[in-house]
């Protein structure tokens, strides 16, 4: 099983045409991602052949939907045009939108999040500034690298790219349900709360890592969420222990104000709903397979 992506799963490139599009489309027809097509209003009824695949480009996420069945947009857009990419995709009420783009404006996003909330929820937003999802030997949509680890029972939610990347690597001979890599800006589609609740109504992921950081209330409410709503074993990993209070480290996100949002703080939330948290990824990975050889 998997959350939000499967084998069926059907995208579509918002700047398909671009370099990172193209590079990363490249990349996930080689997964074997069904990879249907691409939107560029200004290069509408051309193609793109990517090795031995053609793929047409579309005038809007709409007419993508209609006449290729898509229902995943990967926006590949730059930060001044992703607010638009996304309020089309959300107009056009594609089920999942994956925006990869960092450095988008906060009132852009809270505009576009406000769009999707105001429709229903009808599209699920995944980032901004975030890597994306991938269902091991499924599908893989966003800048995940493939080759990381395989099928398993393992569910991975993550606020940092690069440690959702170095946990699939620790954890590769167990496998991986699902791995999601939810953004670090402030405001966010998909929060850590949404992945735990697709995770533990999924029967096939047994156990689940959280990776939070710094900065926020994400954690304490996710741990919140745990104690209530959780039964599965959830092991956790907080980074920013070493960061300087009153500055913004790496993600939009990622900064302390006093005792608010500090690493000790969501370490402590964690440990009092039962949540294990590791010092290091590594630590982190081992208490998994500690855990898991109890399952």
């Amino acid at each position: 099983m998997s959350i939000f992506l499967n084998k069926d799963s059907k995208i579509i490139v918002q700047g398909l045409t671009g370099s990172e599009g193209m590079k990363h489309a490249t990349l996930l027809l080689r997964y074997g991602s069904n990879v249907v097509g691409g939107v560029n209003p200004r290069k509408a009824g051309t193609s793109v052949e990517i090795e031995g695949h053609t793929l047409p480009v579309f005038g809007t996420v709409a007419e993508a939907m209609k006449e290729s069945g898509a229902n995943v947009s990967l926006i590949f857009v730059p930060p001044a045009f992703a607010k638009d990419a996304a309020i089309e995709a959300i107009e056009a009420e594609i089920p999942l939108a994956i925006v990869i783009t960092e450095g988008i404006p906060v009132h852009d996003t809270a505009q576009f999040w406000a769009l999707a909330k105001e429709k229903g929820n009808k599209t699920r937003i995944i980032g901004p500034n975030c890597p994306g999802i991938i269902s091991p030997e499924e599908s893989n949509a966003g800048i995940i690298p493939g080759n990381i680890s395989g099928k398993g029972a393992i569910g991975l939610v993550s606020k940092s790219g690069t440690l959702t990347y170095q946990m699939q690597a620790e954890l590769a001979d167990l496998g991986f349900s699902s791995a999601i890599g939810i953004g670090g800006d402030p405001i966010i589609g998909t929060t850590h709360i949404d992945a735990l609740e697709a995770f533990e109504k999924d029967p096939e992921t047994k156990a689940i890592v959280l990776i939070g950081e710094i900065g926020g209330d994400a954690e304490e409410r996710a741990a919140a969420y745990i104690k209530d709503n959780v039964s599965k074993p959830v092991v956790a990993y907080i980074a920013g222990f070493t960061a300087p209070e009153g500055k913004t480290m790496g993600h939009a996100g990622a900064i302390v104000s006093g005792s608010s949002g500090t690493a000790q703080a969501k370490q402590e939330a964690f440990e009092a709903v039962g949540v294990k948290v590791g010092k290091t990824p590594s630590e982190t990975a081992k208490l998994l397979r500690e855990v898991y050889a109890t399952l």
